[in-house]
């Protein structure tokens, strides 16, 4: 008798253990954004906006993820989700992301999330650093 192996689930947890943010200013740039972001397609129902959420991009595969500051999903309801599973989506990448630098940042880090929103579908990628004085 052959027997066929089951398909393992594969389980996509909901957080990641890594806080929100490293300090206040930081988190203060996070919410202003995600929240004028929320304001901005409030009359909009297929905008999905998002903050700190965990996105998944490929099935079967909970290693490969990344959690935007802050993320913009055309063409997907509002809506509460534990993570964003994108081929529950209708296999919509986020297309706007918003980081947000920390003091504990580095350049290879960033690079390397550049690089994952840049293979995985998202189109506009804004990264603020709130330590750089613009006036």
């Amino acid at each position: 008798m052959v027997q066929i192996p089951e398909k393992s689930t594969v389980i996509y947890p909901e957080a990641d253990g890594e806080p929100m943010a490293n300090n206040t200013e930081q988190f203060t740039w996070i919410v202003t954004i995600k929240e004028n972001l929320e304001l901005l397609f409030a009359d909009d129902p297929d905008v999905f906006v998002a903050g700190d959420l965990l996105w998944y991009p490929v099935e079967g595969d909970n290693t490969l993820r990344q959690a935007p500051d802050a993320m913009v999903v055309f063409g997907r309801p509002k809506g509460r989700r534990g993570s964003y599973l994108q081929w529950r989506e209708a296999n919509i990448p986020p297309q706007v992301v918003f980081e947000i630098l920390s003091p504990g940042n580095t350049l290879k880090e960033m690079a390397k999330k550049f690089r994952f929103y840049e293979q995985y579908g998202v189109e506009e990628y804004y990264l603020y650093d709130p330590g750089q004085d613009l006036t």
